[in-house]
């Protein structure tokens, strides 16, 4: 059963069926902690680590931290259970997520109130390739464009000054940069 929930004022969310008010606050003087140590050491390099796990047909169990796994598996379209996204769509989300993060704290480092953020993301890519068993001719592989519409109110900040920070998150995104530009990315057979 999915549940929606809803946010009066800038308390923790309560079951529901609407989203209203303002979103949980994250915590100015920790967000300004992290800030301080950003800029206090700003060649830093943090590597993140995750174990993919085939458990049958296309459906992978992805270990992250202690986390419960992370399920990806693919639609029926392309032979999966449809048990969660696809990879593809994982990636969207990620993007997704990581826009919204940036937003939600640029705005709180703005001193910002934050009561709607919504974003909605969309992406064109060919499958014809079949992973690599289809039509091998010359294609791009993976997205070609992706489209994301913020939908973000405040308190009294005009739409402009929205569309400024979504301009300067998206310039920060770690997430959105790993679309925008290459990545050195090395597979080899263990």
């Amino acid at each position: 059963m999915n549940e929606t929930v809803v946010l009066t004022g800038c308390l923790a969310p309560e079951p529901a069926t609407a989203l209203t008010g303002c979103l949980t606050p994250i915590d100015k003087g920790d967000l300004d902690s992290l800030i301080a140590a950003g800029k206090a050491n700003p060649k830093v390099i943090k590597t993140l680590k995750c174990k993919t796990v085939a458990e049958g047909r296309f459906r992978h169990l992805n270990f992250i931290r202690n986390l419960p796994p992370y399920i990806v598996d693919e639609p029926p379209g392309l032979l999966g259970d449809d048990t969660a996204p696809n990879p593809s769509e994982a990636s969207l989300a990620a993007l997704g997520s990581c826009l919204a993060v940036g937003l939600h704290a640029n705005a709180v480092h703005r001193g910002w109130t934050v009561r709607k953020l919504e974003l909605q993301l969309e992406g064109d890519l060919n499958i014809t390739a079949v992973w690599g068993t289809g039509d091998l001719g010359e294609k791009p592989v993976g997205f070609t464009d992706v489209r994301i519409g913020v939908d973000m109110e405040c308190d009294g900040i005009s739409k402009e000054e929205v569309q400024k920070l979504v301009d300067h998150v998206k310039k920060w995104s770690p997430v959105a940069n790993t679309f925008i530009r290459p990545v050195n990315v090395e597979v080899s057979a263990i």
